[in-house]
């Protein structure tokens, strides 16, 4: 994928996005939004694997996944075929998705935004990389440790009363390089209901990233969702027709 702002990225990582001493006074509301920053980028490119388990079959697809800012987001599934052309677009804190088995463009309402995502572990939320936690949610650093020789923070993040959030509250564990490593989802009665954790770690694109992350769920310990990111490109040049119903169900790229 070609590149568009590497020296502009390049002076601000040097100017902002280091990371924090040892010792040095942090802000919840600052490492969320790094942390956001990190696995977004500018703008993206990715090709993931998803593997969904159960505990008498297992199921996997190919996709691939473009971001641009905070708000735009499109996934269109590669395999198997069944499942090929399929694709999910959030634009402008609004979500469509698109089958071509029925041919038709389908928004999906807020209500169901935590509904599963093509029968994962993941919700529609999650896949869609929303940015709702930077701004709808009260942080507040709770713990913090060293670790495997990073510092480690845990944040608290609580929903504002008037936002559309369906979580009791949410827990972040990220690490002094941005990298989120772990992501917990309580309910309204303070009881942990699934986990997202970082299993595997790298250098993708110049910077570390969660290269495999897995949903489960705390009920069903047999039963997982991993995200496998196979290829990601960070500040790429897209097309301006990107993130478009038009696009989303007539693909150009």
């Amino acid at each position: 994928m070609p590149e568009l702002y590497r020296s502009f990225v390049s002076l601000l990582a040097a100017a902002f996005i280091a990371a924090p001493s040892v010792g040095q006074e942090v802000s919840a509301q600052d490492l969320v939004r790094q942390a956001v920053d990190n696995y977004r980028g500018l703008s993206s490119y990715s090709e993931m694997t998803m593997v969904i388990h159960r505990p008498d079959w297992e199921r996997s697809m190919t996709m691939r996944g473009w971001t641009q800012g905070d708000d735009n987001t499109l996934v269109r599934v590669l395999e198997p075929k069944k499942d090929a052309g399929n694709g999910t677009l959030m634009l402008d804190g609004n979500m469509w998705t698109y089958s071509p088995k029925i041919n038709r463009v389908i928004k999906v309402p807020s209500s169901m935004m935590g509904q599963n995502w093509m029968g994962s572990d993941f919700s529609n939320k999650d896949i869609s990389k929303t940015t709702d936690i930077i701004d709808q949610y009260e942080h507040t650093l709770i713990a913090q440790r060293q670790e495997q020789g990073h510092e480690i923070y845990t944040i608290q993040s609580v929903p504002h009363e008037d936002s559309a959030i369906v979580w009791g509250k949410e827990v972040l564990v990220i690490r002094d390089d941005w990298v989120l490593i772990e992501q917990q989802f309580w309910d309204q009665d303070g009881v942990l209901l699934k986990t997202m954790k970082a299993s595997e770690i790298k250098v993708m694109s110049g910077r570390p990233v969660a290269s495999v992350l897995r949903m489960s769920k705390i009920e069903k310990p047999g039963e997982w969702t991993e995200l496998r990111t196979l290829e990601i490109d960070f500040d790429v040049q897209l097309q301006g027709n990107m993130f478009t119903l038009s696009n989303l169900r007539n693909p150009r790229q």
